[in-house]
């Protein structure tokens, strides 16, 4: 246990924690780089961010910005806005987009997985994936899995598969 410091008036000395510019600024770089990739999303995905009303109206005025050196200063500010977010559902939503992260790589096997059982398995794997999944229209994924898995029975290239995988895909990032 660290001892209590008390300056000449009796009152507890606070600790001063000194950072460095150099911190300061990858810091701050983080922050924009993370700005940038936000900037990109598409409308659909910044919905299920808890992002501050000024934080989502800067991403939304990004998309109009053509200018470099105008998208360079809107950068700024977005990275300066994003000190005041709660960085940790950002950062796990880009993790799951980022192909070079484990969690999309999981994600990513897993669907994989849902298209072959579905294709090579009966009604049963069907019901259970709208189990899991409700957000899926019923109709369309049976239908995509009835051309499937017609193809895979005629030795055709698997288009409807991957018709299929997109399909998963798509309803995964609801």
């Amino acid at each position: 246990m660290s001892e209590q410091k008390f300056d000449e008036f009796g009152d507890p000395i606070e600790e001063i924690i000194y950072v460095s510019r150099a911190e300061l600024k990858r810091d701050m770089q983080e922050l924009k780089d993370m700005g940038e990739r936000l900037m990109e999303m598409k409308p659909s995905l910044l919905d299920k961010l808890p992002l501050g009303e000024r934080l989502r109206a800067a991403l939304d005025e990004s998309k109009r910005i053509k200018s470099h050196n105008a998208r360079k200063r809107h950068l700024g500010f977005i990275g300066k806005l994003m000190q005041d977010e709660d960085l940790e559902p950002i950062k796990e939503l880009l993790s799951r987009l980022d192909a070079t992260s484990e969690e999309f790589n999981r994600r990513f096997h897993q669907l994989e997985r849902w298209r072959d059982r579905l294709v090579s398995g009966d009604n049963k794997v069907l019901t259970e994936y709208l189990e899991q999944y409700p957000e899926a229209d019923h109709q369309h994924i049976r239908q995509l899995v009835r051309n499937a898995k017609k193809e895979a029975d005629q030795n055709k290239a698997p288009a409807a598969a991957r018709k299929l995988f997109k399909y998963l895909r798509a309803v995964d990032e609801l």
